[in-house]
């Protein structure tokens, strides 16, 4: 197996700085690039909820989008160890699908990600990110659930 290039969806929950090590890890040993990802959940397809709502949507996404970034930049000074083969990229859409396109159009290689555990209601409503990106990849994920490995 030749991963030479690795993508890592974060979300910068609790549970993403419990995950950079084992992806670092992977990068480290396998020689890889390590993409960093954050997809910006657009608010757009909320907008039949939103008549009347003073702001554009649109612009709402672009200002969490721009926190993102700073985020990012924050993230890997913290928790990135040193390693310095990486890229980073936020991004607005949907975020199983945007991350299946990023991974396809980089030719990423593995995807490692957490789970998030969510069940009944909650995983209805919200969804699974992990479960759609294990679904639709077109190579292997790698999936952790950060609630069951010791903290860091």
């Amino acid at each position: 197996m030749n991963y030479k290039k690795i993508l890592f969806p974060i979300d910068f929950s609790e549970c993403s700085p419990r995950l950079a090590p084992y992806a670092i890890d992977l990068a480290r040993r396998f020689d890889a690039k390590l993409y960093l990802l954050y997809v910006v959940n657009t608010m757009t397809r909320f907008a039949f909820m939103w008549v009347g709502f003073p702001r554009s949507l649109t612009k709402i996404d672009e200002d969490i989008a721009e926190t993102a970034r700073k985020n990012m930049k924050a993230f890997c000074r913290d928790h990135l160890e040193g390693f310095t083969n990486y890229e980073t990229g936020v991004i607005i859409g949907d975020p199983a699908g945007d991350i299946l396109k990023f991974a396809e159009n980089e030719g990423i290689d593995l995807i490692v990600m957490g789970t998030h555990g969510r069940k009944g209601l909650e995983h209805t409503v919200f969804g699974s990110v992990a479960e759609g990106v294990v679904r639709g990849a077109s190579c292997p994920v790698l999936t952790i659930n950060p609630h069951k490995i010791p903290k860091r």
